[in-house]
């Protein structure tokens, strides 16, 4: 059986106030080909399809789109999706029952029976091979907010609310399985050990509850398809569990990132191989700098003019890092000036300046709001407010008020 594990599509999301459809198209029609030479059995999206939980209709389109082509080009492929921490539950679901004509499974949130027992069969998806028979059983495991795995039959500990969810989905697919059926499991977490893009990566922090341990899914489980960390990595250098990663830069932070799509070979239960595919980039994140401002207008000068043949929407986006002595006013303006008629588009201007240290002038230094998570920003508000750093308590708590605002906004 051939896998396609791919995550973080996070479609609708934009580069400093530009929108990126452009480049979700280019790798959404990259990636009806790669499923017609590939030919793989399933594919496996692991969260954060959409940027936010109220995606623009163009990225909705987006989404329902490729998945009508994929099934006119593959009837017997299967897709199961889940949502992200980006992604409102409730929206993915919502045209589940229409999606599952098209062989797609759209799993947004995890439900209880009666007496904390979970709805596991929900939760369990057949893949078939080529041959019309089922190969394997997909454990689709969306993002898990505390609403979801706490109160008053299960408890307030979030991570033993997850661990129960672990534990009773393998169990029941472990009674589902039949002699050479593979397991595997699709979820969005931030495991123990994984290394994060700081620049766009919203933090799962919930309570004291950051990263997940890898032994959640057993040995029994032969691969692992994770989302939300947006740099391709192995968890614990298990080949086993896998982060596929962004199939495009999402910050320039991610500028060095591979990006990619993961295929993965099972023989039975056993997993054979797990090869990537190079997605590739239809626009540049391109950064010039840091360097002092005179230097910087020669390296802008340096950059190539634009070519009216070329498609203006493949010009590279562009950060400007420039190292100051004392303010500009009219900083941006020489900064556009020198960039008139290259074949670049401005997105970002940092600016830092000469002899700052990490000391006494902390304070001073420049952070741009957008790379601060919530925590980040009530941490700062706290320590302002009181004059002594935030203890875990009120981080809990605040925790949990993030979450209640957050599945407010979820509501359609």
């Amino acid at each position: 059986m051939r896998l396609f594990h791919t995550s973080d599509w996070h479609l609708g999301q934009s580069l400093h106030g530009q929108e990126r459809d452009f480049e979700h198209a280019c790798f959404l029609d990259w990636l009806l080909g790669q499923l017609r030479l590939r030919q793989p059995d399933a594919l496996l999206i692991a969260g954060d399809i959409f940027d936010t939980v109220n995606p623009p209709v163009k990225a909705q389109e987006r989404l329902y789109d490729f998945i009508v082509q994929a099934h006119e080009q593959q009837p017997k492929l299967d897709i199961v999706m889940i949502a992200g921490n980006h992604d409102s539950g409730s929206r993915i679901e919502l045209p589940a029952a229409l999606m599952r004509r098209l062989r797609t499974h759209a799993l947004g949130r995890v439900h209880w029976l009666d007496e904390g027992q979970l709805d596991a069969e929900r939760l369990l998806i057949p893949l078939t091979n080529g041959r019309g028979k089922v190969a394997a059983w997909c454990l689709a495991l969306p993002f898990l907010r505390p609403a979801e795995v706490t109160g008053p039959q299960l408890g307030d500990d979030y991570l033993q609310g997850i661990t129960q969810v672990h534990q009773q989905l393998i169990g029941a697919a472990q009674k589902k399985r039949k002699k050479d059926q593979a397991l595997v499991a699709i979820s969005h977490a931030h495991m123990a050990g994984g290394a994060v893009s700081e620049d766009s990566e919203r933090s799962l922090i919930i309570g004291n509850a950051e990263a997940l341990p890898a032994r959640l899914f057993d040995k029994s489980i032969s691969y692992v398809a994770l989302g939300h960390l947006h740099k391709p990595q192995k968890v614990n250098r298990e080949n086993r569990i896998r982060y596929s990663g962004s199939p495009i830069p999402l910050s320039f932070a991610e500028i060095n990132y591979p990006h990619q799509v993961l295929e993965v070979e099972l023989e039975g239960s056993e997993l054979v191989s797990v090869e990537p595919r190079p997605v590739p980039r239809a626009v540049a994140l391109q950064r010039v700098g840091p360097a002092p401002l005179g230097e910087l207008l020669e390296q802008l000068a340096e950059l190539p003019v634009i070519d009216l043949l070329d498609d203006p929407n493949r010009q590279p986006w562009l950060e400007v890092r420039v190292v100051l002595d004392e303010p500009q006013p009219d900083l941006r303006q020489q900064i556009e000036t020198a960039l008139q008629g290259k074949a670049v588009r401005l997105v970002r201007i940092s600016a830092e300046y000469a002899g700052r240290t990490n000391s006494e002038d902390d304070d001073l230094q420049f952070v741009e709001l957008a790379q601060m998570t919530p925590q980040d920003l009530f941490s700062r508000a706290w320590e302002q407010a009181y004059g002594n750093p935030v203890d875990e308590q009120a981080l809990a708590d605040f925790a949990l008020l993030l979450q209640d605002v957050q599945l407010e906004e979820e509501q359609p």
